[in-house]
């Protein structure tokens, strides 16, 4: 990527992330906020953060089985929170990339722990549909946003038809493409190189023994996630039902999609007041909560992370460097 249209994006995030903060602190009682933060229940709130921990330990377990079978791979709950503070302090979530070279300096070759991570990500995607179709049948939810719902359950869909069709028939998925692309040369390149990511990403989930696997971790990710954030409002006083945190994570999956700064600031507050705003819970509550829960996953995952990092002997710019190479290289 030319370095101007990483520094563009850069600014767009952090435009992005202002305008937001902006927009949803105007006109609240900062007093109101500041007073509930006080009142938190820190018992609540530890527990909070551990399920949080313990959901990243199911999406570590999950991405073991994600690779061909073999032997599996190690380090990967310790590439994965480097990761998740790569993505707290570095720009255009370069923590994904971070996470896929630590890994593979233990085993796994590069590309094949990208194409796992992009995976990884369709599988999110799946997840956060079927959590948005539910929230329609549980959750009165306005005409405007459910057309907003509705676009992304249809390009979900479509997404996994795709990752369907590129498990069952690789060979005519890149038949379709020379086909259809063979005009536009860079163009047909990339879609080959794309599919030759997925198609080595989905051998590990093609193998008979570790469909259970991926599917155990798969609900024990979103189940203990969710738990986290419905404890998480017990320490910020919100007595709510366990489908509010299914909101809030169906909100933030569809909020981080969008441009923003490291750490998804702005974003988080967003999501959670629109999510929190279907029951009923004024604007501050709200905006207090979103800063308890944003605070409670930010600052003990990137601690942690950079003690993991400490363990690799490496530095966070030379993982950085050393993934984007990586990518440039071998896509």
């Amino acid at each position: 990527m030319p370095p101007w249209r990483r520094l563009a994006q850069m600014f767009l995030g952090l435009a992005v992330s202002a305008g937001l903060l902006v927009y949803f602190f105007w006109d609240v009682d900062l007093g109101v906020v500041a007073a509930r933060l006080r009142g938190t229940l820190w018992s609540f709130l530890a527990l909070s953060i551990g399920l949080n921990f313990v959901s990243m330990w199911a999406r570590a377990w999950r991405w073991s089985y994600l690779f061909p079978p073999g032997p599996r791979p190690g380090h990967l709950f310790r590439s994965l929170l480097i990761g998740y503070m790569g993505n707290n302090l570095l720009p255009l979530r370069a923590g994904e990339v971070v996470r896929v070279y630590v890994a593979s300096r233990h085993g796994p070759r590069f590309w094949t722990a990208f194409a796992t991570v992009v995976v990884e990500r369709v599988l999110d995607g799946l997840a956060l549909g079927l959590i948005v179709a539910g929230l329609l049948l549980l959750v009165p939810v306005s005409a405007e946003m459910r057309w907003s719902i509705a676009i992304f359950l249809a390009v979900d869909l479509a997404a996994l038809l795709v990752l369907v069709m590129i498990a069952v028939a690789p060979g005519v998925c890149r038949v379709l493409i020379e086909g259809i692309f063979h005009r536009i040369g860079w163009l047909e390149r990339r879609l080959i190189a794309l599919l030759g990511t997925m198609t080595e990403g989905l051998r590990g989930i093609r193998a008979p023994r570790h469909v259970i696997p991926v599917a155990l971790s798969s609900v024990g990710i979103w189940l203990f996630l969710a738990l986290s954030v419905w404890t998480a409002m017990h320490a910020a006083h919100l007595d709510l039902p366990l489908v509010a945190s299914w909101a809030v994570l169906a909100f933030l999956g569809l909020g981080v999609s969008l441009p923003s700064s490291p750490g998804f600031v702005g974003v988080v507050q967003a999501a959670t007041v629109l999510a929190l705003a279907l029951f009923a819970v004024p604007r501050a509550e709200a905006l207090s909560f979103s800063l308890l829960l944003h605070a409670s996953q930010f600052f003990p995952v990137t601690a942690v992370g950079l003690v993991c990092l400490l363990l690799e002997h490496v530095s966070l710019s030379d993982a950085a460097r050393a993934g984007s190479q990586g990518v440039s290289s071998e896509g």
